[in-house]
């Protein structure tokens, strides 16, 4: 790790001018921010997100790897994988050139009805804390800057830009500022600042908050980074605590305005100084100041896709297995059913997205897992999407090249072409990248549609579009209903045209749209496709029959980026569509049915009695179709544990919706997840998940005041991977997680698990156990089940 030099920093600082400094803590664009020559100082360069490095470029000519959901992660409650994960981030972002990735998001699970549940860990403190503190010590170790978030109290994206979280102090300690504190103690370089208030001061003027406990009583070297746009003021602002003004736009409040209040002496020069001192800080351990060596080179391993798949198995929580359905044992017929079996869900919506290199399907898992032997028949069985998927590279060919793809091109004011570019997809998203005097934006294709029948465009975006397919031309004025504008990336307006078509007879398609930028200086929008399909009830019944003549039927069912997503939260629990409709109905006709739930967050199973096995699959990242295959047919154990509580129903559920003044009421205090649920409201509880083999747990001691021993046994026939989890029941109260540790052993091997406690063992019952609602043993205890 590089050692800075304060003095040499101090140094630089002062052959700055006051104009140079202010020019420093507003970014250049909309990821970097400006070099400084003067001092050696280069462009530092960031990037989303918690789900992989995306680059500057939200464009799928520039993949990465997109790993499984946070939430999955966690799942794995593994903190050397954790570690390894953030290693493997690190090496993605020194390959794409960048210096601080925003991430992780750090947030609590406070309701499942959260949009960015997804994104993050946990409903408890201490799990968040441990998989954070591991992922930012992997990644910080490659040289690249975690930027921990949203601090503090962003836990529902309503009115996320305005809202006022009133939190009381011990809750706010005890559980929403623990995760953040534990990853400043293990060394982070940045935290961001969300967008939201906390007690009445918005995060970016916080400065009880920022100043007092963050950068005070915790003692933070590190930068202060806004979350974008979330800088709504200049003084208060930089008075506040806020380091970083960010992104850098025509809108920015700091700039000519910092420098004048400044002068003007309403903003002291020597607060403005400490700023320009963390972020030379952080240069200096990045590597983007001169005289500093910076980290050694880092390089994505070869086999970081081996590495994906086993994360996304390892991190899959079986839920329920009657009968031993699972593992599956090479059926000769398999109906793979859902309209997640055919529109995947690999990642959720919002900035946390990434252009992958590439993508597994369910299908495509299971014919390689499954092979020749096994005969897979495919079916939507009910649809879930309210909006088209994007229109397949497979049918779009370039006009201009004649390549498999489209043409995107950026005109000026009198029609003349400023750019133009072949790209592999039909969905854009444009984040300050339009050339300068853009006007209006081109995306043109020609089409071979590969069956007869009435096939279904549609354009997807606020504003002005005008839109051809074929002969068929309609003009669309698309007003934005949303109040958060990253809303538009995965729920915009839609307009669909229907087309008779056949096959052989090419179509063109044609996309313009005025360019007019809003704060964020984007454009959103994508060309929709569907072929043509059978009525919903038709296709629900065909799903049905194949079930029916299967041996095993596999229902893939699920979420979609349009329910999970940052910008919103969710109105409700249940699948979206009629998927609890079809799990039912495959149900009634296959006893060997399994249900694969493809979602970051939890969703109410009324069918969960019903079927034989259900296996929870998260929102798995590029490699999710293969590592569900393995795990399905045996090959991978799932290893996954519920981070979160699953309700059987949403009475209880807290509600993310501020009130109408504008205030988000935190009144339960601590009482957040399992902590919240009265037991006869869970589905599946904290902790929970099965395996392909089963554990005996033996006796459990505490040798030391920090941490206790439990001694299990894989009394199975295969090898098996445990969690062992510690809790505590302190002064009467229910238990609550001090501790887990994962264990692996083959079948008839007894093991000790050493379980590092949060807090001194002494005067406390602690309790071992597979979950909250099976707790094996207690201290001096043996001999559990």
């Amino acid at each position: 790790m590089t050692t800075v030099d304060e003095a040499d920093l101090r140094r630089r600082l002062a052959r700055l001018t006051l104009e140079q400094k202010v020019r420093l803590l507003t970014g250049a664009d909309f990821w970097t921010l400006h070099p400084v020559q003067e001092v050696g100082l280069r462009r530092i360069v960031m990037s989303d997100g918690p789900s992989g490095v995306r680059g500057t470029a939200w464009d799928e000519r520039e993949p990465g790897l997109l790993f499984p959901n946070p939430t999955a992660l966690a799942a794995t409650w593994d903190v050397d994988l954790a570690e390894r994960v953030g290693r493997l981030n690190g090496a993605q972002a020194r390959d794409k050139g960048v210096h601080v990735q925003l991430a992780p998001t750090i947030n609590l699970h406070r309701t499942p009805l959260g949009g960015r549940h997804f994104e993050n860990y946990s409903e408890d403190p201490l799990l968040v804390a441990r998989i954070a503190t591991a992922f930012v010590t992997g990644l910080q170790s490659t040289g690249v800057a975690a930027a921990v978030k949203h601090f503090v109290g962003n836990d529902s994206e309503t009115a996320r830009m305005s809202y006022d979280a009133r939190i009381d102090g011990r809750t706010l300690d005890e559980l929403y500022l623990r995760p953040f504190r534990a990853t400043v103690e293990a060394g982070a370089w940045m935290v961001m600042a969300a967008y939201n208030q906390v007690n009445g001061a918005p995060m970016t003027e916080n400065g009880p908050l920022l100043i007092d406990l963050l950068k005070g009583a915790w003692g933070f070297d590190g930068v202060v980074v806004s979350d974008w746009t979330a800088v709504r003021s200049t003084e208060a602002a930089a008075n506040g605590g806020t380091d970083l003004e960010m992104p850098g736009t025509r809108h920015s409040r700091w700039g000519d305005r910092l420098a004048e209040a400044v002068r003007a002496g309403r903003v002291a020069e020597e607060l403005v100084d400490d700023k320009v001192l963390r972020v030379l800080r952080l240069a200096a351990r990045v590597g983007a100041l001169e005289g500093y060596p910076g980290p050694p080179p880092v390089a994505t391993p070869p086999d970081a896709r081996l590495q994906l798949r086993g994360l996304a198995a390892r991190a899959c929580v079986l839920l329920r297995n009657e009968g031993g359905v699972l593992p599956l044992n090479s059926p000769r017929t398999l109906a793979l059913i859902g309209p997640n079996a055919v529109r995947f869900g690999f990642q959720g919506g919002g900035s946390a997205h990434v252009n992958p290199t590439h993508t597994v399907t369910p299908e495509e898992g299971l014919r390689r897992v499954m092979g020749e032997a096994t005969r897979i028949e495919v079916r939507t069985g009910v649809r879930s999407h309210e909006r088209l998927a994007p229109l397949p590279l497979a049918l779009a060919t370039d006009p201009e090249s004649g390549e498999p793809g489209f043409r995107l091109e950026f005109l000026d004011a009198g029609g003349a072409v400023l750019d133009s570019q072949h790209r592999l997809a039909a969905h854009y998203v444009l984040l300050g990248s339009t050339p300068e005097g853009t006007a209006e934006i081109v995306a043109r294709a020609g089409i071979a549609p590969e069956r007869d029948g009435v096939h279904t465009f549609s354009i997807d975006g606020s504003g002005h579009y005008e839109f051809r397919v074929g002969d068929t031309r309609t003009a669309v004025d698309h007003a934005f209903a949303g109040v958060d504008a990253v809303e538009t990336l995965t729920r915009p307006p839609e307009h669909r045209v229907e087309v008779e078509l056949r096959i052989g007879e090419a179509v063109p398609v044609e996309v313009r749209h005025p360019y007019r930028p809003g704060s964020f200086e984007a454009a959103v929008f994508w060309i929709g496709y569907q072929a043509p399909v059978l009525p919903e009830d038709e296709e629900l019944a065909a799903a049905v029959e194949a079930a029916r003549e299967a041996e095993v039927a596999v229902v893939v069912v699920g979420t979609t980026d349009e329910v999970e997503s940052e910008g919103f939260d969710r109105t409700t629990l249940a699948l979206p569509g009629r998927q609890d409709e079809l799990v039912s109905a495959v149900a009634a006709v296959n006893p060997r049915t399994v249900v694969v739930v493809n979602a970051g967050a939890p969703v109410l199973m009324p069918w969960r009695d019903e079927v034989a096995a259900v296996l929870w699959a998260w929102l798995p990242g590029q490699e999710g179709g293969e590592a569900i295959a393995e795990v399905l047919a045996g090959a991978a154990e799932p290893g996954g544990r519920l981070p979160t509580t699953f309700p059987a129903t949403e009475t209880g559920v807290l509600s993310p919706l501020p009130a109408e003044d504008g205030t988000l009421e935190y009144s339960e205090g601590t009482a957040i997840g399992y902590r919240h649920y009265d037991p006869a409201d869970v589905a599946y509880p904290f902790g929970h998940g099965l395996g392909y083999t089963t554990w005996e747990y033996v006796a459990m001691s505490v040798p030391g005041d920090d941490k206790a021993e439990v001694v299990v046994r894989n009394a199975g026939e295969r090898p098996g991977r445990e969690v062992v989890q510690v809790y505590a029941e302190d002064n009467g109260e229910p238990p609550h997680l001090v501790g887990f540790a994962v264990v692996e052993a083959p079948p008839g091997d007894t093991v000790t698990a050493h379980v590092p406690l949060d807090g001194p063992a002494p005067g406390r019952r602690l309790r071992a156990g597979r979950s909250l609602h099976d707790l094996r043993l207690a201290t001096g205890q043996g001999n559990g089940r």
